[in-house]
């Protein structure tokens, strides 16, 4: 639940999750820089901008009216700035200044490549809250760049059962890890534009971007990773994913009933609408789970969260699941830090493969479909689009223009990868059809899986051999009921599936 944005009075579409265990959302105290409305509502927000101070106490019901001001937050870096003057074309153009797009630059300039990244806001520190398995970021050497972490995870199925998850899980210190790479990219001689592209033409070896400040950049590699505004990579098929769509805040609490040492991966429990019969039902047809990580006895940040829905919940609607659900917790909120507004779109087709632009991340379809996924499976997908480049363009260049990119994106979506993800559009299509008693019947087969299964799943390491174990497995584990439902509402999506897996070929 890695993945959006928000405004005051806009959703808007980049790239985290907030993914199940990369929350990717956009914090009210920062400003996003890419914005396109999302298909299902455009409405401006009604929350009352008023708060001039947090430091008074109001009730759970009064919760929005504590949202912080708007502020921006910026690295103190001096950054080397491209020089349109000397009109020299450099070996990659990154558009884009998020996790993914930094993570590429700094790898690829490492090789000795000339890399330009272009961004609007070079220095502003990112807006998306991230969540992460303590293992993903251990594997790629970042455990500095946990602000926290927890022994391991819970999961409440409903109000008699609960599985704890023996998984730590952290959140990630966002403003280290930016400064890590931006750190590592300047000194390996990274330079930076601070511009949005307007325009990219493609000449035969080399790629002419067009910015909003009027200034031309040369590149013989462009990577669009400017997550789910999807700028420059082409589709050509109708775009139609799910949505996870969440609400959340950081917040100063009297106190609250979770364990400081656990974070809540999923709350499904819905006693908290037994007074409101409506939302109840609500719930029961499309239902939310409170996401949340104690930081202290005092300091929370909470999360309603739809997991996948088609088209996405409006976000009044999660608002009034959260004020119910923390009024019936108890948790009296006294001041708010941060707000979030997630809105990530899930499945869908890839973009057209290959093509000129290469993509990463939001804009190259890299979502999890089944969870909301992201961040830690683009960040290990950097080293093989910036290997790639290094590979195919290196000091020879002897691959240029069409052939270099289609070699970037045979590496990014190679067969296996790209039959993965069908698996998991799979799994998204079943998950869209399940209602609250169904969706809990799923997870409590879920998380008694060999956690091989379970942590592979979650973390994209299984691929089609082991996903038909594991769907097997979950199958097995399942009740009756639930095997019931899985096949009815599967068998479409299963066709579609095996369909599209024959018509994929190398």
């Amino acid at each position: 639940m890695d993945t959006l944005v928000k405004t005051p009075n806009k959703l808007e579409f980049r790239h985290p999750l907030c993914g199940l265990a990369d929350k990717v959302s956009a914090l009210s105290s920062l400003k996003p820089q890419n914005q396109e409305v999302n298909r299902f509502g455009s409405k401006k927000s009604n929350l009352k901008w008023t708060c001039k101070s947090n430091s008074f106490k109001v009730n759970s019901s009064a919760i929005l009216e504590l949202v912080p001001e708007t502020k921006k937050e910026n690295l103190e870096f001096e950054l080397p700035m491209y020089d349109p003057s000397k009109g020299l074309v450099v070996d990659l153009a990154v558009v884009g200044g998020g996790p993914a797009g930094l993570a590429v630059a700094q790898q690829v300039s490492e090789a000795g490549l000339s890399v330009c990244s272009i961004d609007p806001s070079p220095k502003l520190i990112w807006p998306n809250n991230y969540g992460v398995w303590v293992d993903e970021f251990e594997a790629m050497d970042l455990l500095d760049c946990l602000d926290a972490t927890w022994s391991g995870a819970v999961v409440y199925i409903d109000e008699n059962k609960t599985k704890d998850l023996e998984r730590p899980y952290g959140r990630v210190n966002r403003k280290q890890l930016k400064s890590k790479m931006m750190e590592k990219c300047i000194s390996n001689g990274v330079k930076f534009h601070q511009a949005k592209v307007v325009k990219v033409i493609h000449e035969e070896s080399k790629s002419l971007l067009i910015c909003n400040d009027g200034v031309t950049i040369q590149a013989s590699v462009v990577l669009d990773a400017t997550g789910f505004a999807r700028c420059l990579v082409q589709y050509d098929k109708p775009y139609n994913p799910g949505y996870q769509v969440a609400y959340g805040i950081l917040a100063e609490v009297e106190e609250h009933p979770f364990d400081i040492n656990k974070m809540v991966f999923m709350d499904w429990r819905d006693s908290h609408l037994n007074n409101n019969l409506e939302l109840k039902e609500r719930n029961r047809k499309i239902p939310t789970f409170l996401y949340a990580m104690p930081f202290s006895p005092e300091r929370i940040f909470l999360e309603e969260t739809s997991l996948v829905a088609r088209p996405g919940l409006g976000m009044d609607d999660i608002k009034e699941r959260m004020v119910a659900r923390l009024k019936h917790l108890g948790i009296k909120v006294k001041s708010i830090e941060e707000d979030e507004r997630c809105v990530i779109p899930m499945g869908g087709p890839l973009p057209v493969i290959p093509q000129r632009v290469v993509g990463i991340g939001g804009t190259a379809g890299m979502v999890h479909p089944s969870t909301g996924y992201m961040v830690a499976r683009t960040l290990a997908a950097a080293p093989v689009v910036a290997n790639a480049i290094v590979q195919y363009l290196g000091k020879e260049k002897s691959l240029l223009g069409v052939e270099l990119s289609t070699e970037v994106w045979r590496d990014l979506w190679p067969i296996e990868r790209r039959r993965q993800r069908e698996f998991f559009c799979f799994g998204m299509d079943i998950l869209l059809k399940l209602d609250l008693p169904a969706t809990r019947r799923f997870f409590d087969a879920f998380f008694d899986l060999e956690p091989r299964y379970w942590h592979g799943f979650l973390s994209s390491r299984l691929f089609l051999p082991e996903l038909i174990l594991f769907g097997l497995s979950l199958f097995s584990h399942a009740t009756n009921t639930s095997r019931i439902e899985i096949m009815t509402k599967g068998t479409v999506p299963l066709v579609n599936m095996i369909n599209n897996l024959v018509q994929d070929r190398e």
